[in-house]
């Protein structure tokens, strides 16, 4: 089946139409990101032939179709039912693969997760059986796969409502991660705004070989970048070492791009490209995309002189490109295989690897699992055992079944693996870790996308590492960090001395692609009702946040001073907490509690100066917001980094926060802020943040002349009599100040809709 079909013919009858008209508009070769972006421009934003400033202006797309993971959609679609629509205007997808926790295997782990969430996919199901939304139920996959397999295809754009919607990039689009507010946005007809980003061309050479796999071009360009190195830009792909990999190599390389901060990362249509489409029943889109393919994927020009039309390149050689593992505690420090286990010794992390994790929406592709398949193979044929606990989470049903066809689930399991749920499971922390003592230093491997403190279990002690599929396969297989794959040895069950061979991997399944159930529910044609039980603690019907008022903005206290990286998993934290993604009271009971407080070096422990007591942030932001007095929340650099989860711009807004001031913010979580009504300002000087106290009456001046360009001032009343005030800027243009003036985003929404 293919889906939206006739959608995609009419995009490609014309886009061509569309970049060649801005190509002579630009009067310049264009980038395959630019040709993708200018050809989506909404009305709103039609390009008169002024070239929108990269970096600078903001800009209106109409985008092709929107995604939502259960966990997300719930407040995604909880404010699209406020919005009047009685339809998505663009086609929409809903997916249930966040809410199913990891404990003892597939068939058992989704009873529990059916059983535990009843509530929340029957109210997902009946949203997206009444709003013409496509449904994949619980089992069917996570979403970017399932994305990937059936609608991305080549030049298109989307939006989804998780930060690795990028993945999608694999197949040459442009796809973005994006709050519920964003997603709310494009479902109602409205155009998506979004910040003109910069570009980065990443020039691949060469081709990988032996133990080097897609993954490591990633954890290669995440070191080089770091985690805010992408910050408002796009990755864009390119070179004959680029279309030497698969698509869905090219998938993980676009999924890791959230890690660097990157708006999304993309590559141009190739021949693997045109290999995938076939290989998942899409052969009718692929003919369409060999038409007009020089139009999917940047000019010659640009490639030839890349430094003429990027604003940052990189260069890298696959032939020369060592296996990366990266970690711990961040997904940017990056090892090469041949540094790491000196790296191990030298800061003292734990050596024996406890688990190894492999699969995900990062790497789940049946080339994925061929390769870490043929390490297992190894291991059972030359009488290795697993040292450590070894779990594998296939992507999609598909996948799962034609996996489990081919033999390849059994070579994993004849070593001692388990095969998990085809869901997020460990990834985002929904997984019941077997350990003695849930705060011991420990050491894990994955070959997930990101690895903060607590992630995965909890455990702040738990130092997480990044890899391929394939070299946590074989490091599990020895249980040792300081183990290297491609030098070192190890001792079987005999006695005897034994070594690993590169991996092996099969792009796709010779028998084709199979799958008996794919998981997926047509929208209804009418008559769905939507109930939502009152006295539930997991969904709750939303109210609309009441604009932010001048003199709230006076005399505010400090909720929280929070110090170093503070990710949105520091804001509003995933694991259990994802039981209340869809109650907005409950869920607000998590907020900033991951955060560490600059004051006294503690988590979740701020002083309250009405009670003159340290207590639990959340209840402290009560206390103040009892009494009538607004609060604000000041961070460092990159505050945001990490989940597109809106719930950390929407917990401290309905706990009374007026104000985040930060160093830097991360792209999605600054634009959350903005969507409900909030004010999301940078120091003029990173400084000033050094003389913010726990004690202060905070005043923000100039609200009432809120203007573009405009900065606003904090004047910071300190208990001893004396005062600071200081520059904050802001990025807020003429629409994004009328959200604030409206109390959200979705409140303007509801006013241009006629919805009252």
């Amino acid at each position: 089946m293919i889906f939206d079909l006739k959608m995609i013919r009419e995009f490609y009858k014309n886009y061509p139409a569309a970049v060649d008209a801005a190509k002579a508009k630009l009067k310049r070769p264009l980038t395959l990101s630019e040709k993708i972006l200018y050809a989506h421009l909404h009305p709103d934003s039609e390009l008169s032939g002024q070239e929108y400033k990269r970096g600078s202006d903001y800009v209106f797309f109409q985008v092709d179709r929107v995604a939502m993971q259960d966990a997300t959609a719930q407040m995604a679609l909880l404010q699209f039912m406020t919005c009047g629509r009685k339809k998505v205007a663009v086609p929409s997808t809903v997916h249930c693969d966040h809410l199913i926790t990891a404990q003892v295997g597939a068939e058992k782990d989704m009873a529990v997760a059916l059983d535990k969430n009843s509530e929340v996919f029957a109210f997902l199901s009946s949203v997206s059986q009444k709003y013409g939304i496509g449904f994949w139920k619980p089992g069917a996959g996570i979403i970017h796969q399932i994305v990937l397999e059936n609608y991305a295809f080549p030049g298109g754009m989307m939006i989804g409502t998780d930060s690795h919607t990028v993945n999608a990039g694999g197949l040459g689009m442009l796809a973005i991660g994006v709050g519920g507010a964003d997603a709310v946005d494009a479902m109602s007809g409205m155009g998506w705004e979004l910040q003109m980003p910069k570009l980065i061309g990443v020039h691949l050479t060469g081709k990988l070989r032996g133990w080097a796999s897609p993954k490591d071009v990633i954890l290669k360009v995440a070191g080089i970048l770091t985690v805010k190195g992408g910050t408002g830009a796009i990755v864009e792909y390119f070179g004959k070492g680029a279309q030497s990999v698969s698509a869905t190599g090219k998938g993980t390389i676009c999924n890791m791009g959230a890690e660097i901060g990157a708006t999304t990362s993309t590559f141009g249509y190739d021949k693997s490209m045109f290999r995938y489409l076939k290989a998942t029943g899409r052969n009718k889109v692929a003919l369409l995309c060999n038409k007009i393919a020089p139009y999917l994927t940047g000019d010659p020009e640009c490639y030839a002189n890349p430094e003429k039309y990027f604003d940052q390149v990189i260069e890298i050689d696959l032939s020369k490109l060592e296996p990366h593992i990266n970690g711990p505690f961040t997904p940017d420090l990056a090892w090469p295989l041949s540094k790491f286990a000196a790296a191990v010794k030298k800061n003292k992390y734990p050596a024996q690897l406890e688990v190894g994790l492999i699969g995900s929406c990062t790497n789940s592709s049946y080339e994925d699992l061929t390769r870490a398949a043929s390490v297992a193979r190894q291991a059972r044929e030359k009488n290795l055992e697993v040292k450590a606990e070894f779990t594998i989470t296939p992507g999609s049903e598909q996948i799962r079944f034609t996996a489990e066809r081919d033999g390849l689930l059994k070579e994993f399991e004849d070593i001692g693996g388990v095969v998990l749920a085809n869901a997020c499971g460990p990834c985002i922390g929904q997984w019941a870790r077997h350990i003695d003592d849930k705060n011991r230093p420990n050491s894990i491997m994955t070959s997930f996308n990101r690895n903060f403190t607590g992630r995965n279990d909890g455990n702040p002690n738990t130092h997480a590492f990044v890899a391929s599929p394939e070299i946590v396969t074989a490091f599990a297989i020895a249980g040792d960090l300081t183990f290297n794959p491609k030098k070192g040895t190890l001792v079987n069950r005999k006695g005897q001395t034994v070594k690993l061979n590169p991996p092996k991997g099969i792009e796709l399944p010779k028998k084709g692609f199979a799958v008996q159930d794919a998981g997926y529910i047509a929208p209804a044609k009418g008559g769905v009702k939507i109930l939502v039980d009152k006295k539930s603690d997991r969904l709750q019907l939303l109210k609309p946040f009441v604009p932010i008022a001048n003199a709230e903005l006076q005399g505010m206290r400090v909720l929280i001073k929070a110090k170093g990286k503070c990710t949105t998993d520091h804001i509003s934290m995933a694991g259990p907490w994802l039981n209340y993604r869809g109650h907005l009271e409950n869920i607000s009971n998590n907020c900033y509690i991951g955060a560490t407080n600059a004051f006294n070096g503690e988590r979740n422990k701020v002083l309250n100066i009405e009670t003159s007591q340290y207590m639990e942030v959340p209840a402290s932001a009560r206390v103040y917001q009892k009494k009538g007095i607004g609060t604000i929340i000041f961070g460092e650099d990159n505050l945001g980094e990490g989940s597109s989860r809106e719930h950390a711009a929407m917990e401290p807004r309905y706990l009374g926060v007026k104000a985040v001031v930060v160093k830097s913010f991360a792209r999605i979580h600054q634009t959350n802020l903005k969507k409900q009504g909030m004010l999301a300002l940078t120091f003029a000087n990173p400084a000033d943040y050094d003389k913010v106290r726990q004690d202060d009456r905070v005043s923000i001046l100039g609200f009432e002349q809120f203007a573009p360009g405009k900065p606003l001032q904090i004047r910071l009343d300190h208990a001893d009599g004396t005062s600071d005030i200081f520059d904050a800027l802001h990025t807020y243009n003429a629409q994004q100040i009328g959200w604030v003036r409206a109390g959200s985003a979705l409140n303007k929404i509801r006013t241009d809709l006629g919805v009252r």
